[in-house]
């Protein structure tokens, strides 16, 4: 489970993110991404925050609630690795009710990376 400080709850959170943030596709998500101090925080906690749309386009309920327990699952590991004070939205497509969990956090990574939002953590050389 994603940890409360690093969830997106409110609309106008998801709004801002989409809209003035950056965006990185891939062929089953959309990352959106507002870095930084655009990012308005009113939140304690520094660290990264993250907000999922899974929309009816992706399947019913049983497979969408599905979609968004894999791409949680692939966030909680992605905390570490986002810098402090980044929103991210991740847009499920409708291929991500057919992609495997392991193909999801490869997209998902290469978006961030695409973003220049992926830190490495513990590999320093």
């Amino acid at each position: 489970m994603l940890p409360e400080p690093h969830r997106l709850r409110r609309r106008s959170d998801f709004s801002s993110t989409v809209r003035r943030g950056q965006r990185a596709a891939r062929r089953d998500v959309v990352v959106h991404a507002l870095a930084g101090t655009q990012a308005e925080s009113l939140i304690s906690d520094p660290g990264p925050r993250f907000g999922l749309v899974v929309s009816k386009a992706v399947g019913p309920a049983v497979i969408r609630h599905r979609v968004a327990r894999r791409l949680r699952h692939i966030c909680v590991s992605l905390v570490r690795e986002v810098p402090e004070g980044t929103n991210v939205v991740i847009r499920a497509l409708p291929g991500a009710a057919t992609a495997s969990s392991k193909d999801l956090d490869r997209q998902l990574r290469s978006g961030l990376r695409k973003l220049d939002l992926l830190v490495s953590v513990g590999n320093s050389v």
